[in-house]
């Protein structure tokens, strides 16, 4: 297997987290020309006065940006350290397929319970990599 393969996840989740990147200053800007919220409802982040719906893109953004970093790091340890087995390959595929779930989740309909789901599996599947690499790092030991 080509090493590079575990980058083509990773590439991915980050275009995933830039479209909804895109998101953000979409749902502001209609809630601002609608006169639902002003500038200075963001002088200090997301006032009360910010409408949920206008609140869902940069809250999903910020899932984005938290968990998915140890995603990030567990993908490029094993591409420096020759450890990106087709196994890795698929369960980091499989992680970025759950976060998009879990946007797309977050961003309709949103319930919490389907939400969570995906979340929690994206989760599981996360740790398996780390387990994957710990192995890998253990037995070039």
């Amino acid at each position: 297997m080509r090493e590079a393969a575990i980058l083509h996840p990773v590439f991915a989740l980050a275009a995933w987290t830039a479209v909804v990147l895109l998101l953000v200053p979409v749902a502001r800007v209609r809630a601002g020309l609608r006169r639902e919220i002003g500038v200075d409802d963001f002088r200090y982040g997301e006032s009360a006065a910010v409408p949920p719906r206008v609140s869902l893109a940069n809250r999903n953004l910020m899932n984005l940006l938290e968990v998915p970093v140890l995603f990030y790091v567990v993908a490029l340890l094993l591409y420096v350290t020759a450890g990106a087995t087709a196994t890795a390959v698929a369960l980091a595929w499989t992680y970025v397929g759950l976060r998009v779930v879990h946007s797309a989740i977050h961003l309709t309909y949103n319930r919490v319970l389907h939400r969570l789901t995906a979340f929690a599996a994206s989760n599981v599947v996360l740790a398996a990599l780390w387990v994957l690499a710990g192995r890998h790092v253990a037995a070039a030991g």
